[in-house]
């Protein structure tokens, strides 16, 4: 188009009049008839002057005319969609309302001040406000647009720095609360209409109060920001990262909404924050705990996926730290049940509730028994035997862990004294009971008071007791070493760092962590790969090795092939009563042949739960006795053909695809399509869940006589639909 005609219609718009051109040309009216060459001048010094450009587009939006100073090369865009020429500022568009720039000149609507850049020039860092406006033909049909964009980029990027500013966190770098919150709740409520899920995880650094009183708060403001350098690393593009204030993250992962794989990112993360920070010369280890919780299953706005997501991460630190938790309806009472149980546990010790236990270790090479490790047992007057994985770790918690501890060593020093003095004992040690400063004061008081010699107490500890100043660490071990104590790592092989403690720490013995035994007789697993690479470290550095776990023949012939000696397991014998063991000492029955099954099945926990199976177009209510990842135990249905294909109903939206592999009466078991997931608190659950608002549309869609019929639902990550 002429040039005349762009200037005219910038004219019209009062935007280059306003700005750059002398006040009469800008006040000249429609009709005025002006010097064209005059025109030309004034428009040909505006393009010169740098502060900005013209440009037009035609009825379809291609570029028709560009000032020369655009950018370099501008007269090769002419003919190109103007939409692929310039583009926003993708930060402020995620958080803007405004329409985008494509519809704008789709709907022919007047372009007012639209922050752009250059797609060709994006590197030169320079914006503009871009202005437009529609032109019409005589006929009143749409002809294009005519504009000019003017440099804002000094003012552009100072408001946006400043706005970021308010929505970074100044230390980490990362989003701080307000800005989370407000991508919370806009992601919230953009996936809501679409059924779309959003994972959230929080979580909290364990023993940070520690680092910042010992090494000071310059150290914790460095130890937050090599913190949040490995967030950056785990979590990748996948989802956004928060700081929400002092040692508290937030992280936002849209479209996530499989808890295998979210329990896996939030492991990850534990362990890699886990590992050691080097800190002005010095050493600082710190662990995390990580609460997670999915919309819309878990909670469809800001408050209700924020309060499930705290609730879960409550859990976890009560649960002994170092781990995650997914959220579920029953953590309000388990919230209140450790309640109740943290006040009996302070009255057990003085009621004479709490026992040990001693649970045989055995020499493969003729099945003797060469030791006893010490676990502590509580019998509740009312709620009978209390698993040690529920109380610990609110012993744990509630530092109980302390005099629960001593009274556990000095117990267990004097029950061993009386055993033959080739039969060793070993105590396991909290890491917060480590932490004390008169620790080493208690075993010495122990080992005196009841006589025993110090070379047959082995104390147990974990990667854990790392979580302290080196410097302390050292001392306390070179202080129990002085008694004549042994020393053992235990659950070797599930931490990032082990290698570098055996580098220091004077430990005698490696237990390798049941977690590999598990796994170590299956098909396609490194796990017996890496128990020989632990037997063969150990051999080099001059350690004993511990098998923990062996529960059946297949583990057995598997660790003794790669070299174990020394193993504890089901197979040969459970932890039993001081009384079971003076009674084997005494009758010199110390061989203990192994017996239990040929081959390790995955580990089946014991439930009562009912539960829906559907069968067809039936449904029936049933009890489950065993689950386990892959299959469970079903009572109640009669008469089910192995082959059957069934659908189990675990209720929260969980929903498993089956089929029946056994059949005997009444009791059926079933091997699920896809295999069950950790919940983070030892228990079971589906990776995937039918959204609440899918099950309630299938309930809506019953029948209105209100007779029980068949509905298809997606269960996701299944073939199958229920």
């Amino acid at each position: 188009m002429a040039v005349r005609g762009i200037f005219r219609g910038l004219v019209r718009q009062g935007g280059v009049g306003n700005s750059h051109v002398t006040g009469t040309a800008a006040a000249l009216p429609e009709e005025t008839e002006c010097d064209p060459a005059l025109r030309l001048a004034v428009m040909e010094e505006f393009e010169h002057s740098g502060l900005g450009w013209l440009w037009a587009t035609d009825a379809e939006g291609r570029l028709s005319y560009i000032s020369a100073n655009a950018t370099s090369g501008a007269s090769s865009l002419v003919g190109r969609s103007f939409t692929t020429i310039v583009e926003t500022d993708s930060d402020a568009a995620q958080e803007q309302s405004a329409r985008t720039l494509g519809f704008q000149l789709s709907a022919h609507s007047r372009i007012a001040d639209l922050i752009v850049r250059l797609a060709v020039d994006k590197e030169d860092g320079r914006w503009w406000s871009l202005s437009g406006q529609p032109r019409q033909r005589e006929d009143g049909s749409f002809a294009g647009y005519t504009g000019f964009a003017r440099d804002v980029t000094r003012e552009y990027t100072r408001k946006r720095d400043d706005e970021r500013a308010a929505e970074y966190d100044s230390l980490t770098r990362l989003y701080n609360r307000h800005r989370m919150t407000r991508r919370l709740d806009a992601i919230l409520a953009a996936f809501r209409p679409a059924g779309r899920c959003c994972g959230l995880l929080m979580l909290d650094l364990d023993k940070f109060k520690h680092v910042n009183d010992t090494m000071g708060h310059p150290a914790g403001d460095e130890l937050l920001r090599q913190v949040s350098e490995r967030l950056r690393k785990v979590t990748g593009d996948r989802g956004e990262i928060g700081r929400l204030g002092g040692d508290e993250f937030q992280i936002i992962l849209p479209d996530l909404d499989d808890r295998g794989r979210l329990g896996e990112i939030a492991a990850k993360i534990i362990q890699m924050l886990s590992q050691p920070y080097a800190i002005g010369g010095k050493r600082a280890v710190i662990g995390a705990s990580v609460g997670i919780a999915v919309s819309p299953h878990d909670g469809e706005d800001r408050e209700a996926i924020v309060a499930s997501a705290d609730l879960a991460l409550y859990a976890a630190k009560n649960g002994g730290r170092g781990q995650f938790r997914f959220f579920s309806a029953d953590l309000k009472d388990e919230a209140q049940e450790r309640t109740v149980l943290n006040q009996d546990l302070r009255e057990a010790l003085t009621r004479d509730e709490l026992e040990l236990h001693y649970q045989p270790v055995v020499r493969i090479a003729d099945n003797y028994v060469v030791g006893f490790e010490a676990l502590l047992r509580w019998n509740h007057p009312e709620r009978g035997a209390i698993p040690p994985s529920l109380f610990i770790p609110i012993a744990e918690e509630s530092n109980l862990i302390v005099p629960l501890g001593e009274w556990a060593l000095r117990k267990a020093c004097e029950d061993a004294a009386k055993w033959p003095d080739n039969v060793r004992l070993a105590v396991n040690v909290s890491a917060v009971q480590f932490a004390v400063p008169g620790f080493v004061g208690s075993v010495a008081s122990a080992l005196a008071v009841s006589g025993l010699d110090p070379e047959r107490l082995e104390l147990e500890l974990t990667e854990t007791v790392f979580m302290r100043e080196s410097e302390a660490v050292d001392e306390t071990f070179a202080a129990l070493k002085g008694l004549g104590v042994r020393l053992a790592l235990d659950d070797f092989g599930t931490g990032y760092s082990s290698l570098s403690y055996l580098r220091s720490a004077p430990f005698d013995k490696l237990k390798i962590d049941r977690s590999f035994v598990e796994t170590c007789a299956a098909k396609d697993q490194n796990s017996a790969k890496i128990i020989s690479a632990i037997f063969g470290l150990a051999d080099a550095l001059g350690m004993e090795t511990t098998v923990e776990g062996v529960e059946a023949f297949d583990q057995l012939d598997v660790v003794k092939k790669r070299g174990a000696k020394l193993v504890q397991g089901h197979l040969f014998a459970r932890a039993m009563p001081l009384a079971e063991v003076e009674a084997k000492l005494v009758s010199g029955d110390l061989k203990l042949e192994p017996s239990g099954p040929k081959r390790h099945r995955p580990e089946r926990r014991s439930v009562f739960r009912r539960v829906i199976v559907i069968h067809e177009d039936h449904r029936y209510e049933a009890v489950m006795r065993d689950l386990s990842r892959t299959g469970a135990r079903i009572d109640g249905l009669l008469g089910v053909p192995v082959g059957t294909s069934l659908v189990v109903d675990l209720g929260g939206g969980q929903i498993v695809v089956s089929m029946v592999v056994r059949s005997e009466e009444a009791v059926i078991g079933v091997e699920f399509e896809q295999s069950l997931t950790s919940d983070g608190a030892g228990g079971l659950c589906t990776r995937h869940r039918v959204p609440p608002s899918t099950l309630a549309a299938a309930a809506a869609a019953a029948e209105p006589k209100g007779k029980p019929r068949f509905i298809q639902v997606a269960v996701p990550g299944s073939r199958d639909r229920t």
